[in-house]
């Protein structure tokens, strides 16, 4: 499953999704947000066929590695998997970007003295960066085995950044996490190959087939992910952008997210969920969103069939120990059916009815 804590993981709840939403039909399983890829796995392990996309290249790639199976990537480079995981944590360290823009150089184009990384955890990062890149312009590591290896270089930055859970800001001491060395650790890639794909589109763009079953994940509240997770970004980008203030944020706003705003959120969301033209719609719902159930309920019921299930409550996501004050949120899965296909069934699910 997923290693990164993430702001709306399902990585809890996950197995009660798939539970309703059921078997494999003859279509495939599209995940339009996948984030992390939790929901996206463990549809392939029940027999799906995903199609999985985020607009973040950092999530897409993620995503990737959790779908691909070990016989997708034989790194035969090095021998195997686990040999290319040892060989690239002795890659010798390299002062580059990362070195200094994010960690206490003072080397910042800005001026800045930024501590998400130490000194030495920033260049064990950009040393490992730039192998990678460079076997894959050497062509002696294969797309797929590229996208792994960035996902867990992603995911060891993330264990030892030194920030409260998401990049939207560092701390201001470095705490004994962060100050451990970066290591890459080898995931637990699938045994059993299933067929998927992986994009890093927008959600409108999406080509859906009438006979796929969509999942949606959007974002609930004004957390934009293309700013608060801006340094996993640039880590799996390998790029050099320009970047300011305080955080370093790398430039996000042609990644912003209409459903992040309280007053384009509902109506990007109905749209969205017009626009697909697939046979069923699941939208995953949060009671911490700045849309209300109800309200959702009537703009999706104008053009189709709702069923809403309440998935019970979980803790919420706290980056940090003032992050709110709500300690649970209730988790719902709302099934959208348009009108031209409940035409023909119109069942309800039965579990959890909610009228």
């Amino acid at each position: 499953m997923g290693r990164l804590r993430y702001i709306g993981s399902k990585a809890r709840i996950v197995h009660a999704i798939l539970d309703v939403i059921g078997a494999p039909a003859g279509g495939r399983f599209v995940d339009v947000f996948s984030g992390t890829g939790v929901v996206g796995r463990e549809a392939a392990d029940r027999g799906w066929i995903v199609k999985a996309n985020d607009h973040l290249v950092s999530s897409a790639t993620i995503t990737f590695a959790q779908l691909v199976s070990k016989g997708d990537v034989l790194f035969r480079y090095w021998g195997g998997y686990e040999e290319a995981v040892s060989a690239l944590n002795e890659v010798s360290p390299v002062e580059g970007f990362i070195f200094d823009e994010y960690a206490p150089t003072g080397r910042s184009r800005s001026g800045q003295e930024r501590k998400y990384f130490t000194p030495k955890n920033a260049a064990r990062i950009d040393g490992i960066r730039a192998e990678i890149e460079r076997l894959r312009r050497a062509d002696s590591i294969s797309e797929g085995e590229y996208r792994v290896l960035l996902a867990d270089l992603m995911e060891a930055a993330n264990r030892i950044a030194n920030i409260a859970g998401t990049y939207g800001c560092f701390l201001s001491q470095f705490v004994s996490a962060a100050q451990k060395n970066l290591t890459l650790e080898p995931r637990i890639l699938r045994h059993v190959k299933r067929d998927f794909s992986v994009t890093c589109a927008d959600a409108f763009a999406l080509a859906v087939r009438p006979e796929d079953v969509v999942y949606l994940d959007p974002p609930y509240n004004k957390r934009q992910y293309a700013a608060y997770y801006h340094v996993l970004e640039t880590i799996v980008a390998g790029d050099k952008p320009e970047v300011g203030g305080v955080t370093g944020l790398r430039p996000w706003r042609a990644k912003s997210s209409p459903f992040c705003f309280r007053k384009t959120a509902l109506s990007s969301l109905t749209r969205l969920c017009g626009v697909l033209g697939a046979k069923d719609v699941f939208i995953s719902y949060s009671s911490e969103g700045h849309i209300n159930l109800s309200d959702l309920e009537t703009g999706l019921r104008e053009t189709g069939l709702v069923t809403t299930i309440d998935l019970g409550s979980i803790g919420r996501y706290r980056p940090n120990h003032v992050a709110g004050l709500k300690d649970s949120v209730t988790e719902y899965l709302v099934r959208y059916q348009h009108q031209e296909v409940t035409k023909a069934k119109r069942s309800l699910l039965d579990l959890g009815v909610r009228r």
